[in-house]
């Protein structure tokens, strides 16, 4: 079975606004009706960037995946974006000897590894402060 691109999406903005406390939106800005905050700044936005697939021969139900997310911070100062740009890489990336502090829940995935891709920094257009950041999500299937 293929990784279903859009069910690890739907979990990783789930664990974002869980670990920040920030509404996160999906592809858009959170709407006023998003949890846990509506559209109040500052926020965040997951992009689906792209993703690469590998795994078994034909015929095995397994497979794997690296996926590839932006998530851009938004908010009214350039202290606020990376404010929560901070939150965000947290949420994502920090562990315990356990495991990750927030899990990703995936129906049929486990979540093998976390890392940051790449980081942009702070930029501004018309009073609007973001703050880009890259993540690569590795996960496998359940069978």
């Amino acid at each position: 079975m293929a990784v279903s691109g859009r069910v690890l999406s739907l979990a990783v903005q789930a664990m974002l606004a869980t670990s920040t406390g920030r509404s996160c939106g999906y592809g858009a800005a959170p709407t006023a009706s998003s949890l846990p905050t509506g559209a109040a700044t500052p926020y965040s936005v997951l992009y689906p960037v792209g993703s690469t697939s590998d795994g078994p021969p034909f015929g095995d139900a397994s497979a794997d995946a690296r996926i590839i997310y932006q998530v851009t911070s938004v908010g009214t100062t350039a202290e606020q974006a990376e404010w929560m740009a901070d939150k965000v890489r947290a949420g994502i990336l920090t562990r315990t000897p356990a495991g990750y502090t927030y899990s990703i829940t995936a129906t049929g995935y486990v979540v093998m590894a976390r890392e940051l891709d790449k980081e942009e920094g702070v930029t501004a257009a018309s009073g609007v402060y973001s703050y880009v950041q890259r993540f690569a999500i590795e996960v496998t299937t359940l069978s």
